[in-house]
């Protein structure tokens, strides 16, 4: 999740470069001025408490800021991230949002400030109110408004210089030009956002082999559940010997064993690009606290790669698997070969349509050779890279 904050005095474009970012990023708009407008239009109670105060060129209430704001946030749960227009303008405000975001899990990327001359700002101002017939755009109303950002906004930057997320960028020139500066900065912010990607399919799909290969290509952190498992049970701790039954029999071991190696193997790797995983979820269930546990951590599921193998092919792969150094306990045996797969299709249909009504779920050829199906998977991967970053 990237939450994006653009800042600067009344006039320098926020709203042109907001629309930029908004179509780059697929963000969620927060406008607080655009929000407090709609809310008047309305006739609310918010909107009625804001009217004076917006029509002399004052700033609403934090009161009623943090109510449009909160509620708008809780109607995008599932967002890839938020765009601030006009928010935090004072220093409680971004006390207000840091409070926000404390609440997500998450925290604000970037604050980025655009710089244009006063001269300036008051012209396109000028021309805007004749062209929207905006009652907020006229001359004593536009000065009014700079004094305010001069006065209250500017400490704002200092208390996001203290924490490394201010950037100053300069907000004169043609559109696409300020965008590039600006873009550059958000793609440095991204950097530090992992992405996360799940193999899903059936046993004997080939997932292990192609998530090894895709993680040491695209410097990702692989997570097996499977090998997290074993390696539990070659010690003999307490959570092997508890997970021991579930794998021998090939049933999904008890959801608090998986979520705990998990948490840990992440947790040992906090500076990574991003991860792979392989083995969870495996369940509708598993889906929403995998979600809860990334959501956590600030961050979520970038995308999920379905392998269609037929099961006749999981088969003869799990049973050439057995004869050789590879071979799991339970790959020596038919009927729990068998279960497993029986298991993987009662459960299949609920997590496959959890994805797909996320629209981040994509199917995969899982019959071909080996590299055939890297070389498909490394394509999607590049292009992943590139949309979310």
């Amino acid at each position: 999740m990237i939450n994006i904050a653009l800042f600067g005095p009344p006039g320098a474009g926020k709203g042109t470069q907001s629309r930029m970012l908004l179509e780059k990023y697929k963000l969620t708009y927060i406008s607080t001025g655009d929000m407090l407008r709609e809310e008047i239009a309305n006739d609310t109670d918010l909107g009625r408490q804001a009217k004076d105060i917006i029509n002399k060129g004052g700033l609403a209430s934090d009161d009623i800021i943090v109510q449009i704001i909160e509620n708008k946030i809780k109607m995008n749960p599932d967002s890839n991230g938020f765009l601030f227009d006009g928010f935090p303008r004072t220093v409680p405000q971004a006390y207000i949002l840091e409070g926000l975001m404390l609440r997500m899990n998450t925290s604000l990327s970037c604050m980025i400030a655009l710089d244009v001359p006063k001269e300036d700002l008051i012209k396109r101002m000028m021309e805007r109110s004749k062209r929207e017939n905006r009652a907020d755009d006229k001359m004593e109303v536009i000065q009014h408004r700079l004094e305010e950002y001069e006065n209250k906004t500017i400490p704002v930057a200092n208390f996001y210089k203290e924490l490394d997320k201010f950037h100053t960028v300069d907000g004169t020139g043609d559109l696409d030009s300020v965008f590039g500066r600006i873009d550059n900065i958000v793609q440095k912010s991204l950097e530090n956002m992992w992405l996360n990607f799940i193999l899903y399919g059936p046993p004997g799909a080939g997932k292990g082999t192609q998530a090894k290969k895709l993680a040491e290509k695209f410097n990702l952190v692989y997570i097996s559940t499977g090998s997290l498992l074993r390696e539990e049970i070659a010690n003999q701790t307490e959570m092997g010997k508890i997970a021991q039954p579930f794998v021998d029999s090939g049933d999904v071991v008890p959801d608090e064993i998986a979520i705990k190696l998990i948490e840990n193997k992440i947790n040992q790797h906090q500076g990574a690009k991003g991860f792979i995983f392989k083995g969870f979820p495996l369940t509708i269930a598993q889906a929403y606290i995998f979600d809860g546990m990334l959501w956590k951590m600030g961050s979520k599921v970038s995308c999920v790669y379905d392998f269609i193998t037929p099961t006749l092919q999981s088969i003869k792969r799990l049973s050439a698997r057995a004869n050789t150094d590879k071979a799991r306990s339970y790959d020596h045996d038919i009927d729990v070969i068998i279960h497993r797969l029986d298991v993987f299709e009662q459960r299949t249909s609920l997590l496959r349509e959890y994805y797909r009504k996320k629209n981040i779920l994509q199917t995969i050829n899982g019959v071909g050779n080996e590299d055939e199906i890297f070389n498909e998977l490394s394509d999607r991967i590049e292009k992943a890279f590139k949309i979310l970053r």
